[in-house]
C-alpha cells in the first residue's frame, strides 16, 4: 500500500498565528484547539518553574508509534488508520505517540508544564501529556498542567498527535517542560471497580496504540481513553477483569485505545473526567449511548454505536483468562487508582491459584507484565521459577495466590508476612 504524503500548506497561503495558551488553565478535558491551517501553538507556563527542562524529540524507537522525525519536526509517519473501519469500535482517527525518557527530578512536583512548538493545520491535533512516579507506582497520564494527587519525584512526557483520516499532520518542532511545587494537591483517591461490557478484540496481526502487534491468544486489555494507556512492554496500567460470579479473573496490562470513544476516562469522578462529565462515575459514554440514546446514540466520532463497551480484552484475556464465550458483562478494578506494594509479573500468562500450591484450583491468570497488588506473602510450594526458586507465595487483593519465583519485582512498599 503507498503510503500518502502529508504535506503542511504553504505559507504564502495561511496566516502565521501565534496562540499562548496558559496549561495550567487547559480545559479538563485537555483538549488542544485547533489552530487556523499551519498555524504554531505555544503552551506557556503561566510563571516560572523551578526545573524546565526540553523534550528531546529527535529519538524515535520501538515504543513511539506511527511517528517519524523529519527536518522540519516530528510529524505522524501515516495519516490513516489501519485495518479500523467506519463501524469498528476503535479510532476514527490517525494517531501517534512519541514517549519521552522518564525524568528524576531534583525537588518533588505537583504540575509539569508544557510549552510546545508546533505547526498545526486544520484538523490535526497536538498535545502534550504528562504522567509522575510516587511511591504506589505511576499516575495516569494527564494533560501537561494537570496537577498530580500527591508531588511526584520522577516524570515522563508524551507527544500525542492526531489527523482526520487521510488529512494533513501537524509537525512539532519543540517541546519545553516546567515542573513546580506550587499547586495545591488535591486527596489522594481509593481503587475503582465498575461493572462494564466487555467486547473481544480480535484484530490479531494490527497494530494497538502503544506499538504492540496483537498475537493469537493475546493478553491485554483496551480502554476508551489515553490516560490508561501502558507503554510498550509494560504493565504500568493494569486492570484487573472478573466475571460477575467471581470465578475467573485475569490481571491485565491496557495496551490499547478503545472501544469507541478515546477520551472516556470513566472510572474518574467527573472533576477530572476528561469528557462527558455529566454522566455518573462508572458508566462508559458508550454504554449511555447505547442504552439511553446519550449524545444522540453516537460517539465522540459521530458513529452509531452498536453496544455498550466500556473494554476490549485481547483473545487470550477473554478465552483462557475468564473462559468467555461470548461478549459480556464483567467487573473492572483499574489498580492503579488504589494504593500498596504491587508485584511485576515478569513471565506468564501466571496462574493464579485459590492457596499456596499447585495442586489449589486456578482462578484465572496475570499476563506477562501485568501489575499485581499484593497484600501479603505465606510459605507454601517451592517453586523454580525464572526469577528465583522459593517457597513464597503471594496473596493478591482478591484473595488469590501467585508464585513469587514469578514476579520480577515489588514496589510500593514491604509485604507483610499474612
Amino acid at each position: 500500500m503507498t503510503r500518502p504524503r502529508c504535506r503542511i500548506p504553504s505559507v504564502a497561503l495561511i496566516a502565521t498565528l501565534a496562540l499562548l495558551l496558559t496549561a495550567a488553565l487547559l480545559p479538563t478535558t485537555g483538549n488542544v484547539a485547533a489552530a487556523p491551517a499551519g498555524a504554531p501553538i505555544a503552551l506557556v507556563a503561566a510563571a516560572p518553574g523551578e526545573e524546565r527542562w526540553g523534550a528531546d524529540l529527535t529519538i524515535v524507537d520501538r515504543d513511539d508509534v506511527n511517528v517519524r522525525r523529519t527536518a522540519a519536526g516530528l510529524r505522524l509517519r501515516e495519516a490513516r488508520p489501519t485495518g479500523r473501519g467506519a463501524r469498528s469500535p476503535h479510532s476514527a482517527l490517525a494517531e501517534g505517540m512519541l514517549l519521552t525518557t522518564p525524568r528524576t527530578l531534583a525537588r518533588p512536583a505537583t504540575r509539569v508544564r508544557a510549552e510546545i512548538d508546533a505547526a498545526v493545520p486544520a484538523g490535526a491535533t497536538v498535545e502534550a501529556q504528562v504522567r509522575g512516579w510516587r511511591t504506589a507506582g505511576w499516575t495516569e497520564w494527564r494533560a501537561a498542567g494537570t496537577v498530580f494527587d500527591r508531588p511526584v519525584t520522577r516524570v515522563q512526557a508524551r507527544v500525542v498527535l492526531t489527523a482526520t483520516d487521510g488529512g494533513a499532520t501537524a509537525t512539532v518542532r519543540g517541546v519545553r517542560l516546567t515542573a513546580d511545587a506550587n499547586a495545591a494537591v488535591s486527596a489522594a483517591t481509593p481503587g475503582r471497580t465498575y461493572r462494564v461490557y466487555a467486547t473481544r478484540i480480535g484484530l490479531v496481526g494490527e497494530v494497538t496504540a502503544n506499538g504492540r502487534t496483537v498475537q493469537p491468544r493475546d493478553h491485554f486489555a483496551a480502554l476508551p481513553s489515553r490516560r490508561g494507556l501502558s507503554p510498550l512492554n509494560t504493565g504500568d496500567y493494569t486492570v484487573r477483569v472478573c466475571t460477575t460470579t467471581g470465578a475467573r479473573c485475569e490481571y491485565a496490562p491496557v495496551w490499547d485505545v478503545g472501544p469507541w470513544n478515546t477520551r472516556d476516562d470513566y472510572w474518574n469522578p467527573s472533576s477530572v473526567r476528561e469528557n462527558w462529565k455529566d454522566l455518573p462515575q462508572g458508566r462508559p459514554e458508550a454504554q449511555a449511548a447505547y442504552q439511553s440514546g446519550y449524545n444522540g446514540g453516537r460517539d465522540q466520532f459521530g458513529r452509531a454505536v452498536l453496544n455498550p463497551a466500556g473494554i476490549d480484552l485481547a483473545d487470550g484475556t477473554f478465552w483462557d483468562g475468564l473462559r468467555l464465550t461470548t461478549n459480556a458483562w464483567v467487573d473492572v478494578a483499574y489498580l492503579w487508582t488504589g494504593g500498596g506494594p504491587r508485584g511485576v509479573v515478569g513471565d506468564g500468562p501466571l496462574n493464579i491459584r485459590t492457596g499456596a500450591s499447585t495442586s489449589y484450583a486456578t482462578r484465572g491468570l496475570a499476563a506477562r507484565l501485568a501489575h499485581v497488588p499484593i497484600q501479603c506473602y505465606v510459605t507454601g510450594q517451592s517453586v523454580a521459577g525464572p526469577y528465583r526458586t522459593t517457597t513464597r507465595w503471594n496473596r493478591l487483593a482478591s484473595g488469590q495466590y501467585v508464585s513469587h519465583a514469578y514476579i520480577s519485582t515489588v514496589y510500593g512498599g514491604s509485604v507483610p508476612v499474612c
